[in-house]
């Protein structure tokens, strides 16, 4: 079996990682992790330069780990780079937790010193930070990925190369790597906090993991190996799907539509449409209920923290919830009702010419109106004649005659034919549209809030 210099080297190769002319910035903890890295490097001859994080969390702990940090630079002859951040701040600031802060802010500082002018003097080289995440830390996060539902993307884990990013210790598991360090005698500091199972990873490192081991011996072994064949598996899921977008997917300005009948059509058309709306920040739990409106009635809509999916018609459309499209329902002949934000339309063709006091009832000529029709929520500009009028009015000034608080002014919706307004909903129809003497058939729409 070779020994771990040899296969690190080996696996920096077969990734395509580095060569030795690229400027190296590695992530040291002073965990044995970080520091069998530095290590190997060192003995390959690489040369390479140290950034630690002091996040301030465990006291005298946090201070021995960057002390022993300095020491480790010393060794190596590296340039060393140090930062205390105030992480308690960050969190309270931002309202996350620990560990997304700590994450946030050392990728942020790494990230600054790969492109400070220091970095980038070098003609031809590559800058790259260096990681000592393993191959247990890939299972770990391959399983949580699994529980947490990512698809396919989250199963082929951590990527020995992601843009500036590398990680070569991924072939090897944590046990090899503290044998590495004690037949040679390497010093290194332990994190107390990774005796600590309140944090997700640490559960599964010292819970979940140790219990399938008592079953399947080699579960993590078996699960490592099955990480190389999901990373080709994503190769080939991703061209078939992006063929699958192009197919389905019709950009209109900011808006995205899909037509209802082909993607219901299209086989593993639920898996398609999961990973259609994951950029859009839809959960894998919300796949079922935009499927579903591929069967509901036009009006219906999901959304995300983001963007809005509705059901128009024919097609499902994906828009940004701060745009106005997002606000507009199309209405066709055919359509019996109609929900949007404050409720739902019902249609209905009728011959009863009797007046309704409700303003939620609008009773229009039917003879007058072509589809489609228009719901949307009023704008500056609109106007209409309201009934009994002969002059027109601006809505704005209606919504102040009828002593529309401001809060709801942002809930009224207009129905529009021809850039004309029918109905202020549930508020007053236009004064041209209503029925008369001559009017044969009645166009009878009712709000339900």
């Amino acid at each position: 079996m070779k020994r771990l210099k040899e296969l690190f080297k080996d696996f920096i190769e077969q990734e395509k990682l580095f060569s030795a002319k690229d400027r190296l910035l590695v992530a040291v903890s002073g965990g044995v992790d970080s520091v069998v890295v530095c290590e190997l490097l060192h003995r390959i001859g690489f040369s390479f330069a140290i950034a630690h994080c002091n996040f301030q969390l465990r006291g005298e702990e946090s201070e021995r780990d960057e002390q022993f940090v300095r020491s480790l630079a010393e060794k190596y002859q590296a340039q060393l780079y140090i930062k205390r951040f105030d992480t308690k701040k960050e969190v309270d600031e931002n309202k996350i937790s620990i560990q997304v802060a700590a994450r946030k802010l050392r990728y942020n500082w790494f990230k600054d010193i790969l492109e400070s002018e220091e970095w980038t003097q070098a003609a031809g080289a590559k800058n790259y930070l260096v990681t000592a995440h393993h191959r247990d830390d890939n299972v770990e996060t391959v399983l949580m990925n699994f529980f947490k539902g990512t698809g396919i993307a989250g199963l082929h884990g951590i990527l020995p190369k992601k843009e500036h990013v590398v990680r070569p210790l991924l072939f090897a598991g944590k046990e090899e790597l503290k044998l590495f360090a004690k037949t040679e005698n390497l010093d290194w500091v332990e994190d107390s906090s990774n005796s600590s199972d309140k944090y997700s990873r640490n559960y599964f490192r010292h819970q979940v993991i140790p219990l399938v081991e008592k079953i399947y011996s080699e579960a993590a072994q078996n699960l490592a190996d099955n990480i190389e064949r999901f990373r080709d598996i994503e190769v080939l899921y991703s061209s078939a799907m992006a063929k699958q977008k192009k197919r389905l997917l019709v950009q209109d300005g900011k808006q995205w539509q899909i037509p209802v009948l082909k993607l219901a059509q299209t086989p593993a058309g639920r898996t398609i449409l999961f990973e259609i709306l994951q950029p859009f920040n839809f959960s894998a739990a919300q796949t079922p209920e935009v499927w579903n409106l591929l069967q509901s009635e036009s009006g219906k809509y999901i959304d995300s923290s983001t963007h809005r999916v509705l059901k128009n018609r024919n097609w499902l459309v994906i828009s940004p919830l701060a745009t106005e499209q997002a606000q507009i329902i199309v209405i066709e002949a055919n359509d019996e009702a109609i929900t949007f934000a404050e409720g739902k339309l019902i249609f209905k063709k009728t011959a009863n010419r009797e007046i309704d006091a409700s303003t939620d009832i609008a009773k229009l000529d039917a003879s007058q109106i072509t589809f489609p029709l228009l719901l949307r929520k009023w704008k500056q500009g609109d106007y209409f004649y309201p009934l009994g009028m002969q002059k027109k009015k601006k809505i704005s000034r209606f919504l102040i005659d009828q002593k529309v608080s401001l809060t709801n002014k942002d809930k009224v919706w207009v129905l529009e034919m021809n850039k004309k307004i029918l109905w202020v909903v549930g508020m007053r129809i236009d004064d041209r549209f209503k029925i008369g003497d001559k009017t044969k058939e009645v166009l009878e729409i009712s709000f339900h809030r």
